[in-house]
């Protein structure tokens, strides 16, 4: 099989940036021509094996990160941005997007940034009734998005929180260290009767933790109150490295942050990534060793992306019984829909109806790409007789290749290619011709419509 080259140019000229180094300064430490140099930093070469030797060497640098990042996460927000029907006419080919995403990120981000915009506005106009008379409307991202998009392009790994929360969590029971923390602070621990989670009192000083919940979910929200209270600064000084559109944006990303330093306290990252690797990534035990939730854990599992020190690169996604992605993470080459739910092949759906089981799946998406995927319901009950209950279902998957560090892959014939279900992103952006779960036409594709004739779908994709 022949090499994939490899061409990084946004992310040299990021570099160099950073190092505040001129193009001749940078080339002299990489050991190459000035002329190379910026061929490779505009993509008309790919990366050589001397300068990835001499990244790592000279600047210590991370050189998996080379190949990961925001190129093929912008691809998929840009396939499926084209997928709306007012780029119907004329698409670009999936060739031109994958050139901006490598050699203009910043202008892939802007165009994603107005369509959103147009499409925020678009369906504004469409319930005209309810937007006429509000004095707050708005064509930027809402809030919500504008943090999901954060932690999507970090990678979904904060690096100075997950370091804290490590440092903080040490080699004590966690649950000790945030109860003497908060005790230090003056502030009384209280179990309560209560519908929410979590209540503060600032000036009693006084936290409340509902006495219904699941202990891994108490632990949960002392962890957080700790990072509200104890890491402030750090938390500050993140947000303002993110410079968010609005305050609300702001005030959401900032619990974002505090939930992150939760999950990394109750799942320190060193420890937690060498018992995934011993248990070949079994859930039920690390949940049971670091006292979290199933949720938790695979949620935890696709963030270990420390540069030096990766776990598997895993995707995770969780979704409500309606098929909508209420929670998406990819550090894999499969990106989610960032609007509406996921494919209806995929395992996930299937989940609900196995209550308290483990599904598993080997699944292709359309450019080839095999994966392994593990769906389970994590249906959170109410606490007491009447209460809602919460339906959910997860998926934590990866690409087949890393099939022998995980336990799920056991039994299953990954070198069987039959065996493989396929599966896509979203109808308008996957190119199955023959899927008979397809809900609308394929973007990038002519239809041909025989009156004469029907088949599964009124329609034949040429």
């Amino acid at each position: 099989m022949a090499t994939q080259k490899l061409y990084a140019g946004a992310k040299l000229r990021e570099m160099r940036t950073r190092l505040d180094l001129t193009q001749k300064a940078f080339a002299a430490k990489l050991g190459v021509s000035l002329p190379y140099l910026n061929q490779m930093e505009n993509n008309n070469r790919p990366v050589s094996t001397t300068v990835v030797l001499a990244l790592a060497q000279e600047f210590g640098m991370d050189v998996t990160e080379l190949s990961a990042g925001d190129s093929e996460r912008l691809v998929s927000d840009m396939r499926e941005a084209m997928a709306d029907p007012v780029f119907a006419d004329d698409p670009p080919p999936l060739a031109d997007l994958r050139l901006t995403a490598s050699n203009a990120p910043a202008l892939a981000r802007a165009f994603l940034t107005l369509h959103r915009a147009y499409r925020q506005t678009h369906e504004r106009l469409a319930s005209l009734d309810e937007a006429l008379g509000r004095e707050d409307a708005r064509i930027q991202a809402s809030p919500w998005e504008e943090v999901r998009d954060f932690f999507h392009y970090c990678d979904n790994y904060i690096d100075a929180v997950d370091r804290a929360a490590e440092r903080f969590a040490g080699e004590a029971d966690v649950r000790m260290a945030a109860l003497s923390a908060l005790e230090t602070a003056g502030i009384t621990v209280e179990m309560a009767e209560m519908t929410g989670l979590r209540g503060y009192d600032a000036a009693t000083k006084t936290l409340r933790l509902s006495g219904r919940t699941a202990p891994s979910t108490q632990v949960f929200q002392l962890l957080l109150q700790v990072a509200l209270l104890a890491q402030n600064d750090l938390l500050e000084a993140t947000l303002d490295f993110a410079r968010f559109q609005t305050s609300e944006a702001r005030a959401i990303a900032k619990i974002g942050l505090a939930n992150y330093f939760s999950g990394a306290a109750l799942m320190p990252y060193g420890r937690f990534l060498s018992a995934a690797q011993n248990c070949r990534h079994d859930l039920e035990i690390l949940a049971t060793r670091f006292g979290a939730s199933i949720e938790q854990v695979a949620h935890r599992l696709s963030t270990l992306q420390r540069p030096g020190a990766k776990g598997i690169p895993f995707f995770f996604v969780r979704v409500d019984q309606a098929g909508t992605i209420t929670k998406r993470h990819s550090a894999t080459r499969l990106q989610f829909a960032r609007f509406g739910g996921a494919c209806p092949l995929w395992n996930v759906h299937r989940a609900f109806e196995t209550p308290g089981r483990f599904l598993r799946q080997l699944a292709e998406t359309p450019d080839g790409v095999r994966y392994i995927s593990l769906a389970r319901d994590v249906s959170k009950p109410g606490g007491s007789f009447g209460s809602p209950v919460r339906r959910y279902a997860i998926a934590l998957g990866c690409e087949v290749r890393h099939a022998e560090a995980l336990v799920y892959a056991d039994s299953l014939d990954v070198t069987n290619a039959s065996a493989y279900e396929p599966i896509g992103i979203s109808c308008r952006i996957c190119e199955r011709k023959d899927c008979h779960q397809r809900s609308v036409p394929p973007l990038e594709r002519r239809l041909s419509i025989n009156a004469n004739a029907r088949g599964v779908l009124p329609y034949e994709v040429s």
